[in-house]
């Protein structure tokens, strides 16, 4: 061995430092990738959305939806403001669910009280209708999506202005599918769109 040729433990010492380096720039660089381009955290400032989340909840939110993987009815979406929804101190996103998708036909409500899709009916277990609270906005309603947009509403029915007042949004909005709550720690569960519900809707006619 030349005066010049490192030790091999030297040389294996140097490869392991190496070898770490590169570990740390892949790591931070995909988190970075992660957060930028594939999930983000939302707080939840409001009651519109109980009791499925309450203020000062934290959800993450996968941003392949509606890019690359399709909007489905009962998902729980953030969008941003198409105009109009909120005040000028409220931020720019909101989160609701989605009910109706374009081309299909939301009604209310039945003689239980419940919405209909495409003519059948809904039975929502997730919905909050606090007593002696009117409604938000008129119960009866019938509407049909237009094309690109999709029908959004709040969990808590008597506190949530949403599509019933402001109409559909449009899909472009929507910065992705919230499916888990991750804080506080006692509140963490995964957010269901209960496919048991709504995967029994038919497609419009």
């Amino acid at each position: 061995m030349s005066e010049a040729e490192p030790a091999a433990p030297e040389r294996a010492r140097w490869k392991f430092l190496r070898d770490l380096a590169i570990i740390v720039v892949v790591a931070l660089f995909a988190s970075f990738v992660v957060r930028t381009y594939l999930v983000r955290s939302f707080f939840i400032p409001s009651v519109s959305m109980e009791r499925t989340l309450l203020v000062g909840d934290r959800v993450l939110v996968n941003e392949l939806v509606p890019g690359v993987v399709p909007v489905r009815r009962g998902d729980v979406v953030v969008f941003r403001d198409p105009g109009g929804w909120l005040g000028p101190a409220q931020g720019d996103d909101l989160i609701k669910r989605v009910i109706g998708l374009p081309g299909d036909t939301v009604s209310c409500c039945g003689v239980a009280g419940e919405l209909s899709v495409n003519g059948h009916p809904v039975h929502e277990p997730y919905v909050v209708l606090q007593p002696g609270s009117p409604r938000v906005a008129a119960e009866d309603f019938s509407v049909t999506v237009p094309e690109g947009r999709l029908w959004v509403m709040g969990d808590n029915r008597s506190r949530s202005a949403d599509s019933r007042i402001h109409g559909s949004v449009p899909e472009s909005d929507v910065v992705g599918r919230a499916f888990v709550t991750t804080w506080p720690v006692s509140r963490w569960s995964v957010l269901s769109r209960y496919g048991g519900v709504w995967d029994a809707v038919p497609d419009p006619s």
